[in-house]
């Protein structure tokens, strides 16, 4: 990685990080990826999303929740107001197909 100016973890260390990583929740997995680039500084965020296989998009929206704390307004949920799959509405017969 031409320009980093951290040394690079072990592959101990990354598996590690990697493992605890896949048992996070989408949110937290967003926030451990940030403090982590973080701490490297620069060239710590391509660096993380390659150990971590997620993107620099995800690890900069980790950081701009990391920048609201403690007052988070999602607090005690994991994904924000309508994300994720929708309900589906097995009364009137429309569920999702296969």
């Amino acid at each position: 990685m031409a320009g980093a100016t951290f040394q690079r973890f072990d592959q101990d260390v990354e598996t590690q990080m990697r493992n605890v990583y896949q048992t996070l929740s989408e949110k937290d997995k967003r926030r451990f990826a940030a403090i982590q680039a973080r701490q490297l500084g620069h060239g710590g965020m391509g660096y993380i999303a390659e150990v971590l296989g997620c993107s620099t998009r995800t690890i900069r929206r980790g950081m701009d929740e990391l920048d609201t704390l403690p007052d988070d307004p999602t607090d005690g949920r994991v994904r924000r107001p309508g994300a994720g799959r929708k309900k589906s509405d097995a009364r009137l017969g429309r569920g999702i197909q296969s």
